[in-house]
């Protein structure tokens, strides 16, 4: 089963596995640039951005809650959350284990303590009734069932009814291959990141959205992918997928 992207002008958008996905990340990162806090930063724009979009004109009257994991999809999450928070946002921040990020993620969490965003323990998360989640606990990277505290945040999401902002790959989900986790989690909107990924089923994703995180054009040459600029003037675009 083979999903085919295209914008909503028509425009065919390439889709990678998450090996093929990890080799865009190394040549940005080793040989073309951008680096890791750079693209992180792009992505959580965006992810501010979808966000206030899809909550509305009272965007800052709703009670945002970001799950992130250690990683870099947390850190994009993280990231979001600073953004939001500068403009006034209601948000709180659960991080699976704070003492385990990744070092640009870490750097992402040293930043939004100057915000106003709370941080919440997993223990203090089970008193909130959110309008919105943000989905970034777990990236494309995913093999296997998620496990420990990613577990209990993916169990916690399937409890609640507020909207789900998936970043990149809904959690609990094979970015590679589209199959499901026991848990997993079900997200309204994904937005998924330089290009979709084989996995994202249309079943999967809700509406699905692209971001820009500023790779550039040479990183997709060297790697022989058929890639059309997709963005115009926008950081981020609606997808089309279609089961071919």
């Amino acid at each position: 089963m083979k999903v085919e992207f295209k914008t909503e002008n028509g425009i065919a958008v390439p889709s990678v596995t998450m090996d093929l996905m990890i080799e865009i990340d190394r040549i940005a990162v080793e040989e073309t640039g951008p680096n890791l806090f750079q693209m992180m930063e792009n992505a959580g724009r965006s992810l501010a951005e979808l966000t206030m979009k899809t909550l509305g004109d009272d965007w800052q009257k709703q009670n945002i809650i970001v799950l992130a994991g250690t990683g870099g999809n947390g850190g994009g999450g993280i990231c979001a959350a600073r953004h939001l928070a500068n403009r006034g946002a209601n948000i709180k921040v659960c991080v699976t284990e704070p003492e385990k990020l990744k070092e640009v993620t870490a750097y992402q969490l040293h930043i939004l303590k100057s915000t106003n965003a709370k941080i919440i323990s997993i223990e203090e998360l089970q008193n909130e009734n959110p309008d919105l989640i943000i989905d970034a606990i777990i990236g494309y990277s995913l093999t296997g069932e998620p496990r420990g505290k990613a577990l209990e945040l993916i169990k916690w999401t399937s409890q609640h009814l507020g909207i789900i902002i998936s970043l990149d790959v809904p959690s609990g989900i094979n970015s590679t291959t589209g199959e499901a986790a026991c848990h997993f989690i079900r997200p309204d909107i994904t937005l998924t990141l330089a290009l979709p990924k084989t996995g994202l089923h249309p079943s999967l994703t809700g509406e699905l959205y692209l971001a820009d995180i500023g790779i550039p054009n040479k990183v997709y040459k060297k790697l022989k992918l058929n890639y059309q600029q997709p963005f115009n003037h926008h950081y981020y675009i609606k997808l089309r997928s279609e089961i071919s």
